[in-house]
């Protein structure tokens, strides 16, 4: 199974704007999560078995912290004339399937991937209350066929620290997952992994 590796990004980023559409074509925007004062915007896809291990925790993880103030937002960047699971019918599917509850947005021209610099799914990036980036790394250690529960332990910390207005640990630990299905010749120039 390929693996790729979450690109470094200096903590501190601002988060990028982006305009996309749900399956239910309810258009979100950054500004839509203003007033939460954590956000994790999550590139997923809904066939990579790094995302399919961690789904059902990462569904209960956002039901259990958003009363706390945290707001997730998922992104699916794949190409989805390539790989037709990948498409805006199907992230319904999913939504419905694992019991998102949060938006699941589809990023068909693939631009929100690039200004985030996803390089991979699952890839996670936390920002703080003014949308500073916080934490970008893995959700917890498991991984397909490694045997680790899993706990969502590293975004938990990372998140637990931002709602307290905290900063997160500087040791990062980078997410590990199936590199973004780009389009065909739209794959960025800092990337060099096959597709």
């Amino acid at each position: 199974m390929p693996k790729t590796e979450s690109n470094a990004i200096t903590l501190g980023t601002k988060a990028a704007d982006f305009i996309l559409p749900d399956a239910e074509g309810k258009l979100y925007e950054l500004s839509s999560f203003s007033e939460k004062p954590a956000l994790l915007v999550t590139f997923i896809s809904n066939r990579c078995p790094f995302v399919v291990l961690l789904r059902e925790a990462l569904a209960q993880f956002a039901l259990e912290y958003a009363p706390k103030g945290l707001q997730i937002v998922a992104i699916n960047s794949n190409d989805a004339k390539a790989h037709p699971e990948e498409t805006l019918a199907r992230i319904g599917e999913e939504v419905a399937n694992f019991g998102y509850a949060f938006p699941y947005l589809k990023d068909e021209s693939q631009t929100v991937a690039k200004a985030y610099r996803a390089a991979c799914t699952p890839d996670l990036f936390l920002f703080d209350s003014e949308r500073r980036l916080a934490y970008h790394g893995q959700f917890d250690d498991a991984r397909p066929g490694n045997g680790k529960p899993v706990t969502g332990a590293d975004i938990r910390a990372a998140v637990d620290a931002v709602l307290l207005g905290q900063k997160p640990s500087d040791k990062q630990v980078a997410s590990i997952g199936c590199n973004i299905k780009w389009l065909e010749g739209n794959e960025p120039s800092s990337l060099s992994h096959a597709a």
